[in-house]
């Protein structure tokens, strides 16, 4: 049994900032899992109705959360998609209020 922590982002792109989004998204998981925050666990990109992308993965340990924010590289790629996007609970999706939420599933080929 893993002791990882399963984790669900949602990332609400700024007007016009869909693609370069992505871009930074495709990033993302590969810059925590070289720094070894996050498990081998296979992620799993969604998007919502409104645009939103939710990134699910699982974090190594709670030390590895807390550790992300302390990284230089991992810093920087967050500073990055603050700009392009804001962080949004999932809660705020229309999906979510649903008892089954669908999603349009991605299939973001992974940039190291």
């Amino acid at each position: 049994m893993s002791s990882g922590i399963a984790s669900i982002a949602t990332y609400r792109p700024h007007p016009g900032k869909e693609d370069e989004l992505l871009k930074i998204v495709r990033r993302h998981l590969p810059t925590l899992r070289a720094e070894g925050f996050i498990t081998e666990m296979t992620p799993l990109h969604l998007q919502a109705a409104d645009g939103s992308i939710l990134e699910i993965f699982e974090w190594a340990s709670a030390e590895a959360k807390d550790a992300a924010h302390r990284s230089p590289a991992v810093r920087e790629l967050w500073g990055a998609m603050m700009e392009v996007a804001e962080m949004a609970a999932l809660a705020s999706l229309a999906e979510a209020a649903q008892p089954f939420s669908n999603f349009r599933k991605l299939e973001l080929q992974q940039q190291h």
